[in-house]
């Protein structure tokens, strides 16, 4: 993208600092302006459905981003995407694992046994409209041996993630059925951001102009 197309085109916030999600945007040519990741609590509400949970979650984190895009001129009248990636077996919401007790539950449990991952995603548009997304995937993993769950907590892969696993990583040789989106699990489902921003006007496809 040049210096002129990015000098009209409208601001783009994306509220998150994840690495993961930023490269999913830049893999279908989309540059966000601004990193805002937002600081809120993630905790589970009683009874939470873990569909329900990413939903929220995920407009949590736009609402909260674009109250700070609103107070910066340069990032004012934009768009703003927040999303969340919650895994569940069944009705129980896994943690996003920061120590390896938690990762060594998770994987134990995800051993040889079907699960799902939700993610949300919520765009806020220009003036202030709310659109939103929520995509379910099934996966099932091999069963997994202590040497190997060993291996991958040694890797320090699952650190900060749900379910303490990351399937783009080490994790996909533990993956025997994925039924759903791939870019989901990893963190933003393409399809649906790309049908979100375009629906609501924003410019995705200006990048894809002249690519080499």
């Amino acid at each position: 993208m040049t210096a002129e197309d990015k000098a009209w085109r409208p601001r783009l916030v994306l509220a998150s600092a994840s690495p993961r999600r930023l490269e999913l945007l830049q893999q279908i040519g989309i540059e966000p302006d601004a990193l805002l990741p937002a600081d809120i609590d993630e905790t589970p509400g009683k009874n939470e459905l873990p569909r329900t949970l990413a939903a929220r979650l995920a407009q949590e984190k736009a609402r909260a981003a674009a109250r700070i895009a609103a107070a910066t001129p340069e990032l004012a009248n934009g768009y703003v995407i927040g999303a969340d990636t919650v895994v569940s077996v069944g009705r129980r919401i896994l943690p996003k694992c920061e120590v390896v007790a938690e990762a060594a539950q998770c994987l134990r449990l995800l051993s040889g046994r079907a699960h799902r991952v939700h993610t949300g995603v919520c765009l806020i548009t220009p003036k202030g409209q709310e659109r939103h997304k929520i995509v379910e995937t099934r996966l099932r993993f091999k069963r997994l041996s202590s040497s190997e769950i060993e291996a991958y907590l040694g890797s320090g892969e699952w650190r900060g993630k749900a379910g303490g696993y990351a399937i783009q990583g080490l994790a996909g040789a533990f993956a025997l059925k994925l039924i759903g989106s791939y870019s989901s699990v990893v963190g933003l489902p393409l399809y649906e951001t790309m049908s979100l921003l375009t629906g609501e006007g924003y410019p995705a496809h200006l990048s894809w102009l002249n690519r080499v």
